[in-house]
C-alpha cells in the first residue's frame, strides 16, 4: 500500500489531488445517484415500457449465477478503490467519467421512460442457498427501471479501466480475471432473470458511446487540468509486497 500512496504524497503539493480528495468524487456521486434511484423505485407510473424479447424465453434460469451477480458489488468497489489510489490521475478520471456518463443517462432515461421486465419466475424451481439469495434480491430490487442494465454497464466500465490502466501492464492475470468476472456478471443478469437481453444490449451501446467521450477524447483531462505534467509519476505499481 505504501508503494501506491507514496508517489501521490510526494507530488500532492505540485498541483496533484490527494487520494482521499479524489475519493470524494465517487462518494458524492453515489450519494446523489442512490437518492435519485430510490426516488425512482418509489414512483409508481401508470405505464411501463416492457423490456422483453423472444431470446429471453430461451435463456434458462440458473440460480448459481447469483454468485457473480453479487460479486459485482465488490468488483466495482475494489476497482474504484484501486483507481483512487493510483499515482496517476488520468486512469481515475477517465474511468469515473465513463461510469458517470452511463449512470446519469440511466437515471434521466428512467425518470422519463419507466421500464419493467416480466421475466422473474413465479415459483423457484429448487430450494437451495442460491435460490434463497435470489428471492431476497427480488424482494429488495423491483423489476422496474431496468434499461439499460447498470450491472452490465459498470462491469464493462471496470473491465475497460483495468485493461487500459498502464499500472497493470505487468499484471496480466489481474486483467484476465477482470474479463472473466465481467463476462460472468453480464451473463448473470440474464440467467437469474434480473434483466432482458434488451437491457444488456442497451448497456453495451451506452458503453460504446461513453468510451468515445471518456477514452477517445481528452475532455475530462482538460477539464480537470490533468496533462503531461504527470509524466514523472510512476506508471506501474507493485500490487503485492
Amino acid at each position: 500500500m505504501r508503494k501506491i500512496l507514496a508517489p501521490m504524497h510526494r507530488t500532492a503539493g505540485k498541483g496533484y489531488i490527494t487520494w482521499y480528495e479524489r475519493a470524494l468524487w465517487p462518494l458524492v456521486y453515489m450519494f446523489i445517484y442512490m437518492k435519485w434511484f430510490n426516488l425512482l423505485e418509489d414512483m409508481h407510473p401508470t405505464h411501463y415500457y416492457v423490456m422483453h424479447s423472444m431470446i429471453d424465453d430461451h435463456i434458462p434460469f440458473v440460480e448459481w449465477f447469483v454468485i457473480p451477480y453479487y460479486m459485482w458489488f465488490l468488483y466495482v468497489f475494489f476497482t474504484t478503490a484501486f483507481l483512487v489510489l493510483l499515482p496517476r490521475s488520468e486512469d481515475f478520471y477517465r474511468a469515473m467519467f465513463f461510469m458517470f456518463i452511463g449512470m446519469t443517462f440511466f437515471l434521466v432515461f428512467s425518470t422519463f421512460v419507466p421500464t419493467a421486465q416480466p421475466l422473474r419466475p413465479d415459483v423457484m424451481p429448487r430450494d437451495n442457498m442460491c435460490t434463497r439469495l435470489i428471492l431476497r434480491l427480488y424482494r429488495q430490487d423491483t423489476p422496474t427501471n431496468v434499461f439499460p442494465s447498470i450491472h452490465v454497464f459498470n462491469s464493462i466500465a471496470c473491465m475497460i479501466a483495468l485493461l487500459k490502466s498502464r499500472a497493470l501492464d505487468d499484471h496480466r492475470l489481474v486483467r484476465a480475471a477482470s474479463c472473466v468476472l465481467s463476462a460472468a456478471v453480464i451473463l448473470s443478469t440474464m440467467f437469474i432473470k434480473q434483466h432482458s437481453v434488451i437491457d444488456v444490449a442497451g448497456a453495451f451501446v451506452l458503453a460504446v458511446i461513453a468510451y468515445r467521450f471518456a477514452y477517445q477524447s481528452d475532455f475530462i483531462l482538460e477539464l480537470m487540468h490533468i496533462r503531461e505534467r504527470e509524466s514523472a509519476v510512476p506508471q506501474r505499481i507493485t500490487l503485492f509486497g
